[in-house]
């Protein structure tokens, strides 16, 4: 695993130093003020300048954009209580396009042209893969705030999301034990997912779980990210006999997949849908009516009955429009701006290497709307994070289920499965 890494690393680091003599065509900058010079003159004078990079447009747009709100939010928050080591916190906001290459270059220019202390973004793995070698190459930090399909870990990204085993092998692990086959004695699942990494490693883990739980793979199939015709592999999916359908679909494909899905007459009582990557936000995009009664899976629903969390919906709804939404995405790249304030002062310095260090000792934690967020102790730079499993309900909701009686410690490795070293997936 570590050589295809490795290979998967050289493909985009050879992306990513042809695009550093690109322009920066299509940028979106609000920030207060920019810097420039070496990586220190993002903290000089009052300030200390960060980075949002994720997409304002193309097909994770919808998705995407109430990130960075969230991550605005924050830093708002943030300098209303003094700033982080008393510098009020301005950004320099970029267009990832929904384009791995462009956030590659978006990337090298936050780092290089406005040196900024530090990252906050990405949401398909594509873009973090593409952005990997840019922030290593450069000591830059990033915070990726997406769940994703593992196998990775980088000296230069914190992953405030959760790694497979706090989200799809417990959600494989909710499918095994609640939904019941309709013919035979074995549950029957297709796999359908957009055509980048992320679907497909994860994927590739769900078929590597297979001869230990023993459910039927029957059909995968990928469209491209953005695209908006589903009916043909819906059409497969009927034909299969499958019980339940793996969701790793991604970006705005998701509302025409729902909506096709209904419109071939299927409902959640003929095959169940188990999702990965629409949240709330999609649901709103789509309508409720379409993904009543289907299944997520996340660390985080908007729904959750706590103090923290309904405090948390209602400054957003207030600041963005009482018809907005939040979900674990949302709330994932909240927190990340929290735990990098906390970080920067248990350092009492912006550098990087000091903040990475910190964060290493497993002493990093804050109090988010989803309950107490820790770094694990190590250099795999994950969170220990509940996992919930969910339904959609009439209303655009996703009321839990089942969740974990505690926080799962991450496993981005999978060192802890024994299918995944049958499979030659650990490292």
């Amino acid at each position: 695993m570590k050589k295809f890494r490795s290979l998967a690393l050289l493909s985009v680091m050879a992306m990513a130093v042809s695009l550093a003599g690109c322009g920066d065509q299509g940028a979106v900058n609000t920030s207060a003020e920019t810097t420039s010079g070496s990586q220190t003159a993002a903290a000089s004078g009052d300030t200390v300048t960060v980075g949002i990079l994720h997409s304002q447009s193309g097909t994770m747009a919808m998705a995407e954009k109430p990130m960075i709100q969230a991550v605005e939010m924050a830093i708002d928050e943030i300098n209303a209580e003094g700033g982080v080591l008393g510098k009020q916190i301005v950004y320099v906001s970029e267009d990832g396009a929904s384009d791995a290459a462009i956030f590659a270059e978006k990337a090298t220019k936050l780092l290089t042209k406005d040196n900024v202390a530090t990252v906050f973004g990405c949401w398909t793995s594509a873009s973090r893969k593409a952005v990997l070698p840019v922030v290593e190459g450069n000591n830059g930090l990033l915070w990726y705030p997406v769940q994703y399909e593992g196998l990775e870990s980088s000296h230069n990204i914190m992953y405030t999301a959760p790694c497979p085993n706090q989200q799809a092998i417990p959600a494989l692990d909710y499918i095994m034990e609640n939904i019941k086959p309709k013919s035979g004695d074995t549950v029957k699942v297709f796999l359908f997912g957009s055509d980048y990494v992320y679907p497909r490693t994860t994927n590739t883990i769900i078929k590597a779980m297979q001869p230990d739980y023993g459910f039927e793979i029957v059909g995968e199939e990928y469209i491209p990210l953005g695209y908006t015709d589903c009916s043909t592999v819906i059409t497969k999916i009927q034909q299969s006999g499958a019980d339940v359908i793996i969701n790793t679909i991604n970006g705005d494909s998701n509302v025409s997949f729902f909506k096709q899905y209904r419109d071939a007459g299927l409902t959640p009582d003929d095959i169940q849908v188990m999702s990965f990557s629409a949240y709330e936000e999609d649901i709103r995009g789509m309508g409720p009516e379409y993904s009543e009664g289907t299944l997520f899976a996340w660390n985080y629903f908007q729904s959750i009955d706590t103090s923290e969390s309904k405090a948390f919906t209602e400054k957003f709804q207030s600041l963005y429009g009482a018809d907005k939404v939040t979900g674990d995405p949302v709330v994932n790249a909240y927190e990340g701006v929290y735990l990098w304030k906390q970080a920067v002062e248990a350092a009492n310095s912006f550098e990087v290497e000091d903040v990475i260090k910190v964060c290493e000792s497993g002493s990093v934690e804050v109090d988010t709307p989803e309950g107490k967020i820790t770094i694990a102790e190590g250099d795999t730079h994950h969170c220990l994070q509940k996992v919930f499993v969910g339904v959609a309900d009439k209303d655009g909701q996703i009321q839990s289920l089942w969740e974990t009686e505690d926080r799962v410690t991450p496993d981005p490795w999978l060192k802890s499965y024994a299918w995944a070293e049958s499979a030659g997936l650990g490292s």
